[in-house]
């Protein structure tokens, strides 16, 4: 097969003559010898021609005086990280002159130089010519190979979040069953404690897929942020009451520690409240019933501090330096009891990282409890302690809704039904996009969960679709196997209220619909 144009132009030798007449020699030799070479009639057209690839650069040393050689330097500087182009430079060979003088202090920022003193021996350039092309190819090899790895890394994480979706949906399948069957099991504390530790295995599994993708993308380079004001007091408020019904099922105390003034950082929210979440989850995975949790919130000195302390199973001092690591984890023997591959506070450390803080864990040792401490910096425009932040208005007491579910898995679809019905709502469905956006437009109702991935339209068109035909009028959230804070922001664009990852917590369900005020109400 033919070599493709840019194949041959990574294989150029850019020729820089002083003159056209040396130019035109030093391209007929190379040319006869099987060299393919572009003529450069200065400084300016070779540094251009850079940018279209080349396997070397020959050049004369007259071409590296000022400013010339700056023009050369700002380009080599623009390399990727696999390139280091080899640039060969004819000299007088005299150090004595002032032109090899100037020469030689020329190519040290240029780094990968070879000189040929002259008179040039034609056996010597080419031999020169052909040791930088073969390097130059070696450098070809570790770009081709960095961009398989990159592409393996792409597949890697399609895969995980398709994995994540597509266990999603059995698994609520399975939380929402069992759910109906705790609600229905009447005084039998015993079944009900065996229902519970089903939901809670469930979700345990799909929180696994998340931490691997997690630790995918921190570790691939591909973690990016969306900062915008945070403010840190409202942040933990939400994390501590996402993660309020596992620490009570654990049977521990919470104490939380924030004034009523905000601490506001900049930052990116969706993965603020991930790290508060992994600490907390990790506190309360460590920490044996009876025990206590505390998290606190404070600023200091330019910098915000979130502190979650328990008394739980501690960390041993050897451990202590490895901590954050990937698949680091406590004694074996606990953890292994506990479930888990200790890849959530590898993502804590790198999430913090990337917001230029600091996290640090102390213990005073195994059995003594543990102390993890994130810092942060405040915005320069954080407001000044003393302004209070404004009070959430109370969330309006349980009522009937009425609801539509678009999803087209049928089993979760009637789970969903019958668990809502059981709450008191009122429930209506579709199977597909377009289905779904005729009965939300026939029935009016007060909220709709929408599945993402449905056929005919997904649900970002749904949701767009109601927003422009009742705008804020209805309550849309979006239900979906897709929960990193990607996912969620995408959400929050095309127009959903809120974003619910499956398996679904149905308390949560509950009280998002509870919030919702009834249409005509």
């Amino acid at each position: 097969m033919s070599p493709t144009k840019d194949e041959l132009q990574e294989e150029a030798i850019l020729v820089l003559a002083p003159t056209g007449r040396d130019a035109v020699l030093t391209v007929s030799v190379l040319v006869e010898h099987g060299f393919r070479t572009v003529t450069c009639p200065d400084i300016g057209v070779l540094c251009q021609e850079l940018d279209a690839g080349a396997g070397a650069v020959l050049l004369a040393e007259e071409a590296l005086a000022p400013p010339g050689s700056r023009c050369l330097v700002e380009a080599l500087r623009k390399q990727p990280p696999w390139s280091d182009l080899p640039l060969v430079v004819f000299s007088s060979g005299d150090p004595s002159t002032a032109a090899s003088r100037l020469t030689l202090a020329a190519t040290v920022p240029l780094g990968n130089v070879m000189l040929l003193d002259r008179p040039v021996r034609i056996i010597a350039l080419v031999s020169a010519l052909r040791s930088a092309l073969r390097a130059r190819r070696r450098q070809y090899e570790v770009r081709d190979l960095l961009a398989r790895l990159g592409r393996s890394v792409d597949d890697r994480d399609r895969f995980l979040a398709l994995l994540g979706h597509e266990l999603r949906n059995p698994l609520s399948v399975i939380v929402i069953g069992v759910e109906l069957l705790a609600r229905t099991a009447g005084r039998d504390d015993g079944a009900r404690r065996r229902y519970e530790a089903i939901v809670r295995q469930t979700r345990h599994l799909a929180h696994l897929v998340d931490a691997l993708l997690d630790v995918s993308r921190v570790t691939s380079g591909r973690m990016h942020l969306t900062k915008e004001p945070v403010d840190l007091v409202a942040l933990v408020e939400r994390c501590v009451d996402a993660a309020s019904t596992a620490i009570e099922a654990q049977g521990l105390d919470l104490e939380v520690s924030a004034g009523p003034e905000p601490i506001v950082i900049t930052g990116d929210g969706m993965r603020l409240e991930q790290v508060v979440s992994n600490l907390l989850t990790n506190a309360t995975k460590y920490t044996p019933s009876g025990g206590r949790i505390r998290i606190s919130v404070t600023c200091t000195g330019g910098r915000a501090a979130i502190a979650v302390e328990d008394t739980g199973v501690g960390i041993a001092p050897e451990l202590r330096a490895h901590i954050f690591e990937p698949f680091t984890q406590v004694e074996s023997s606990l953890d292994r009891a506990r479930g888990g591959m200790g890849l959530g506070l590898s993502v804590v450390r790198s999430l913090v990282e990337l917001h230029g803080g600091t996290v640090e864990a102390t213990s005073p040792g195994l059995g003594l409890g543990s102390r993890f401490t994130v810092t942060l910096p405040l915005s320069a425009g954080a407001p000044a302690p003393g302004a209070p932040r404004p009070e959430a208005p109370a969330a309006p007491a349980a009522a009937a809704r009425r609801v539509v579910v678009i999803e087209d898995n049928a089993d979760l679809r009637e789970s969903l039904r019958l668990l809502l019905e059981l709450s008191g709502h009122h429930v209506n469905f579709a199977a597909d996009g377009l289905t779904g956006v005729a009965t939300v437009l026939a029935e009016k109702p007060d909220a709709v969960l929408v599945d993402i991935g449905l056929p005919g339209i997904d649900g970002y068109q749904v949701a767009r679709a109601l927003r422009a035909a009742l705008g804020d009028r209805v309550f849309l959230a979006a239900l979906t196997g897709y929960g990193q804070p990607e996912d969620k922001r995408r959400s929050r664009a095309a127009g959903f209220d809120a974003h619910l990852t499956k398996p679904v917590e149905i308390d949560v369900v509950e009280r998002l619909l509870a919030a919702v005020p009834r249409q005509g109400a």
